[in-house]
């Protein structure tokens, strides 16, 4: 079992920045490779980013290409999010997942994502 926990979220301005961050207990997250998500209210939950064990692969969704990175320190069993140029549209609450799968391709679906942190909110102020 994987424990997962999220935070850095907060309210912020457009424009800004926020570095979110995954906390893993309970097993090593270099087994995983690992994802981050975002629901907005009345929305399903979309996939975000995610990164294969050992960093050496990352996908995107297109929408935050260019101004989301995801990252990770298995040492410190640590998962990362940078996003920067935050938009009203990023608002969610975004949740990092560890998937039970491959590192290649990753996953860009809900699938082999099998533990979940709580989610941390970020919303965006016009």
């Amino acid at each position: 079992q994987v424990q997962l926990a999220e935070s850095g979220g907060g309210l912020v301005q457009a424009g800004g920045s926020l570095r979110l961050s995954c906390a893993a207990s309970g097993r090593s997250l270099s087994m995983y490779p690992m994802g981050w998500f975002r629901q907005a209210p009345g929305k399903e939950r979309e996939f975000v980013a995610a990164i294969s064990r050992t960093s050496t692969y990352t996908a995107y969704a297109d929408s935050v290409k260019g101004r989301f990175t995801i990252s990770r320190d298995n040492a410190k069993n640590m998962a990362y999010l940078q996003i920067i140029t935050l938009q009203p549209e990023d608002t969610a609450v975004y949740f990092c997942a560890a998937n039970s799968g491959g590192d290649y391709p990753l996953s860009r679906t809900r699938y082999g994502y099998v533990y979940w942190g709580q989610g941390t909110q970020v919303t965006v102020s016009s």
